[in-house]
């Protein structure tokens, strides 16, 4: 990128006020960028711009790997030059870190000698300017030589100062909206691995009888291979058991797997009858009965088959934890919702007939690590489980209530957008 002076203007001296609109556009335009990388690219040509530098860098920490990465590159030729990867204890961060907090020239710290020739090799940069957070380097912008006479003076030293400023609020922004993230995808592939015991479970149930009409046919052919009656009919049976454990094995593969949400248009009612087929045989071993009441025209909604079904797996095996002791009934409805505005919804309610949530408690349910399993082994509760449920549902724009009677049971109601008629 050529160099250009600063565009307040060579003759005169920009007042307070046009420094003041200057940064606040600066500041409102990154504040609409949502990929860090566009972000960087944004910064470290407008801090080139006011320094009047040819060359600049800007690298970012990454917390996860703890070293600095290239987020942006303008006006050097040579990659090689400028490494996709710094070490936290190359030269230039840690003498960036450990500079003076009072420096001229914007904050920039002067580059010295060796402190660009290490494992980087050599960078045509002169200048360094450490964006410093809650006491912490997050990254660091790299600037070449200034072409400019004016690049030391008062207005362009407070430009740059206010300019670099709201950089580093904007990177740290983004930054921890994206440690955020990781954290939410981290829980989601916690809980998914965590339900996969009792899918297992569930599976083996349901390859039972596949697996006994194949045996059967294997046993039988070689007695009755010259009856074609019997080897079209057994042949049609045994192909769709095949199907059916095709079809249970890509599900559960599907659901091991993390995916980014891919919405389709499904029956709620084909995905609630999926997740209650996987807890029978839990239900079962508990003496726990299973009641259900789907309605035959239950709208269709646009979703992810996969995280709904981690919803109501959850909402299901919790409501098997609260009846674990002496048994008890699982209901589970759905129906069709009109709301005000003549809106189409659909409802799923989960009711079950165990120990109930006390008052004090509802009102946390959905917040991360709170949980009112306490006991040790399979009963034991992260406190994730409901925080995700609920993430997933918001995600779909729906919503998901609970009502509760200490001793009597607990009934919750997941409304979801259908697709209008």
């Amino acid at each position: 990128m050529s160099a250009r002076p600063t565009e307040m203007g060579s003759d005169a001296t920009p007042s307070s006020i046009e420094l003041l609109d200057s940064v606040t556009r600066f500041s409102h335009e990154i504040g609409t960028l949502s990929d860090l990388e566009a972000l960087g690219e944004r910064i470290i040509r407008e801090l080139c711009r006011v320094s009047s530098t040819r060359h600049g860098a800007l690298y970012v920490l990454d917390r996860e790997h703890e070293h600095y990465r290239r987020a942006c590159i303008v006006g050097v030729t040579a990659e090689s030059c400028c490494p996709a990867i710094l070490a936290v204890t190359d030269t230039i961060p840690q003498h960036l870190f450990s500079a003076p907090q009072t420096v001229t020239r914007s904050c920039c710290v002067p580059i010295r000698r060796g402190d660009a020739s290490n494992e980087a090799g050599t960078m045509p940069f002169e200048w360094a300017l450490p964006h410093v957070s809650r006491g912490r380097l997050i990254a660091f912008s790299l600037f070449g030589r200034s072409l400019s006479q004016d690049s030391d003076s008062p207005s362009t030293v407070s430009l740059l100062n206010a300019l670099a400023q709201a950089a580093t609020n904007a990177l740290d922004t983004r930054m921890l909206l994206e440690d955020l993230q990781r954290s939410h995808l981290l829980m989601k592939r916690t809980d998914r691995l965590k339900s996969l015991e009792t899918i297992a479970g569930g599976f083996a149930h349901e390859i039972r009888n596949p697996l006994t009409s194949i045996k059967t046919f294997i046993q039988l052919a070689p007695e009755r291979k010259d009856d074609p009656d019997f080897i079209r009919e057994f042949s049609r049976v045994v192909l769709d058991d095949v199907y059916r454990i095709e079809r249970l094995i890509e599900e559960i593969l599907d659901y091991a797997r993390y995916m980014e949400p891919k919405l389709t248009e499904e029956d709620p009612n084909d995905i609630v009858s999926s997740c209650l087929y996987f807890i029978e045989v839990k239900a079962d071993s508990r003496g726990i009965k299973i009641e259900k009441e789907l309605v035959s025209d239950l709208h269709r909604v646009m979703l992810d088959r996969q995280q709904i079904k981690q919803v109501f797996l959850n909402l299901f095996l919790n409501a098997l934890d609260a009846m674990r002791e002496g048994g008890g009934v699982l209901r589970v409805r759905t129906r069709n919702l009109i709301k005000p505005g003549g809106t189409s919804w659909v409802q799923i309610e989960t009711q079950d007939t165990g120990h109930g949530i006390q008052e004090a408690n509802l009102e946390h349910i959905f917040d991360p690590f709170f949980t009112t399993k306490h006991e040790s082994g399979e009963h034991e509760g992260t406190g994730l489980g409901l925080t995700i449920v609920h993430q997933i549902i918001e995600e779909h724009h729906g919503e998901i209530q609970v009502t509760s009677t200490v001793g009597s049971g607990t009934t919750f109601l997941v409304n979801l957008p259908a697709i209008p008629s």
